[in-house]
């Protein structure tokens, strides 16, 4: 899809990839971008919003109530929501014994913001018989998280999910995209070790260059700048016992080895 005479919407558009790839719909000619993120961020996205003549809108991205006022948002001032880039992301460590609080807001932010997104914009799109959903993952969500179980697991189920809207309406005229990658320098890369960072870490505005690029091809898997993630993708599945004593040795590589009980 081109983006040109779009109507984009981009959650977690006050910073990092959001921001970039707004930025990116502008310039390619998208007919109106609507920029959303957190109330918390609201100079901020302002600010985004007026560099590009675009609109900007508070939400909460975990409440469905927000999402379909954002929907209802960008409607009212562009029509028809052409693209919706899901994006919206945190980070909470932990694993098992992360708290029930952890677990809830990554669900609803990494799973059920896309699920909400697809009931707001599904009927319409196939109305019209065209639109575009790009949902967020990571490559932790075609591989795994080492220092956060919420984030691996709900990025999984992230995958999962776009796979299931690319089935049901792929052939109906919604493309679906997935996005997956490593690390990119945003507000959620923090100091310390990290194994997402050991292939390097992307900027912003390549991963946006990128990702029109994939949209233009349509391509349901966007893996960034960081080809070493097929070829885990390829070791995991090819024998799943393997890769997760490789999993192993880089956990302990990246953050020490376990200590005993």
């Amino acid at each position: 899809m081109q983006v040109k005479d779009k109507v984009c919407v981009v959650t977690g558009a006050a910073g990092g990839i959001g921001e970039a790839l707004a930025r990116a719909y502008a310039e390619a000619g998208a007919r109106g971008v609507v920029v959303a993120d957190l109330r918390t961020t609201r100079e901020r996205l302002a600010s985004v919003a007026g560099d590009i003549d675009g609109l900007a809108v508070t939400a909460d991205v975990g409440l469905e109530e927000d999402i379909k006022a954002l929907v209802a948002a960008a409607e009212a001032k562009y029509g028809p929501v052409d693209i919706f880039f899901s994006n919206a992301g945190l980070s909470r460590k932990g694993q098992e014994t992360a708290s029930d609080a952890d677990w809830d807001v990554s669900w609803r932010v990494h799973v059920m913001s896309h699920v909400f997104a697809a009931r707001a914009l599904v009927p319409g799109m196939l109305a019209r018989g065209s639109g575009y959903l790009l949902n967020t993952a990571s490559a932790a969500g075609l591989l795994a998280s080492l220092n956060s179980m919420p984030y691996g697991v709900t990025k999984n189920a992230a995958v999962a999910l776009a796979e299931h809207l690319a089935i049901q309406y792929g052939d109906r005229g919604i493309r679906v995209s997935v996005l997956c990658p490593q690390s990119v320098q945003t507000g959620m890369t923090t100091p310390g070790p990290s194994a997402a960072r050991v292939d390097g870490v992307m900027q912003p505005a390549e991963v946006a260059r990128i990702v029109i690029e994939a949209m233009e091809e349509e391509r349901f898997l966007i893996i960034l700048s960081h080809p070493q993630v097929q070829e885990y993708m390829e070791r995991k599945a090819s024998n799943r016992d393997r890769w997760l004593a490789g999993m192993r040795r880089l956990r302990d590589r990246i953050y020490g080895a376990p200590s005993s009980a």
